[in-house]
């Protein structure tokens, strides 16, 4: 039984998630290979060669995969899909794209967001916002899975797998155009290690100025709420939650935020939850490690002023 991952990264680094989809290869069992496909991408598969349990690297660098295109990674996955029984990613952009196609390609059924492994064919998955948990089999010869990073733990980096390279010898249809990308200084929202979110008790985009001096001080990413988003408060890239980034942080501090179901389906596996709300009653309370009943626009300064 072979599994291959497909790698998440930059085309300079790989990304924390790809290490904890290698977490739940490696709860399945069998040999690991991990797919590394972009251009200039040398960096990031080396990286890919130290994950504890990866016994093979493959490398496809060309132009034609620089942007991480679903119509051309799928036909690059089709191509290798022959040799191996699972094929995972991340449940990330990428990984939503690709993976849908790549199954229907090959006539499967694609199992989405697993959080826990019970046997190679046997996969639990969230429904209902996260409310209940389903645990599927699949029958189909193979398995195509994209996986819940926050719900694994990232595997170590001692390993030393094989580096192969395959050939371009794809025939492109699709061009890359062009993108729009949100420049921040703070750690991208998916991967970081602490969370500061604001919701609707914010009252406007110019209060989560405080906000994002509290993330500065802890070197933290902001979140919204869908309630601050739809509100304009903020761009909702920012959106944690059902609808949005799906987060596990070591810290997650959620300030004014009630904590509707679909907000506590995307941060409540965080290690740590802090909630600042005057509202004792807010649900979000019931999920919080700590819990500190207060006015926000009281106690954020007076944090900011403590650290």
């Amino acid at each position: 039984m072979s599994i291959l991952v497909l790698a998440e990264h930059d085309n300079a680094h790989l990304k924390a998630d790809t290490a904890k989809v290698v977490a739940a290869a490696s709860a399945i069992g069998g040999d690991i290979h991990v797919l590394v496909a972009g251009h200039q991408c040398a960096e990031a598969a080396k990286t890919a060669q130290a994950l504890t349990g990866v016994t093979k690297v493959i490398v496809a660098d060309s132009a034609v995969y620089a942007n991480h295109l679903a119509e051309n990674l799928g036909k690059l996955i089709i191509g290798l899909s022959a040799d191996y029984s699972h094929i995972l990613s991340a449940a990330s952009s990428v990984g939503k794209d690709t993976l849908p196609r790549v199954a229907a390609l090959l006539d499967v059924a694609q199992i989405s967001e697993v959080i826990g492994i019970e046997s190679a064919d046997t996969f639990i998955r969230p429904i209902y916002a996260g409310n209940a948990l389903a645990t599927v089999q699949s029958l189909d010869a193979k398995k195509v899975m994209t996986v819940r990073s926050s719900a694994f733990d990232a595997v170590a980096s001692t390993g030393s797998a094989e580096l192969v390279s395959v050939g371009d010898a794809l025939d492109a249809r699709t061009e890359f155009v062009s993108q729009t990308l949100t420049e921040s200084a703070r750690p991208e929202l998916g991967n970081a290690g602490i969370i500061v979110s604001g919701g609707r008790g914010m009252g406007s985009g110019e209060n989560f100025a405080i906000l994002e001096q509290l993330a500065d001080k802890l070197g933290a990413a902001v979140g919204a709420s869908r309630a601050a988003v739809d509100a304009g408060f903020v761009p909702n890239d920012l959106q944690v939650g059902q609808t949005g980034k799906i987060v596990a942080p070591d810290l997650y501090i959620a300030v004014g935020i009630s904590g509707a179901i679909q907000h506590l389906a995307g941060m409540k596996d965080s290690k740590v939850i802090v909630a600042i709300n005057k509202d004792p009653e807010a649900p979000i309370f019931q999920v919080a490690d700590y819990g500190l009943e207060a006015d926000l626009f009281d106690a954020i300064p007076a944090l900011n002023n403590l650290l």
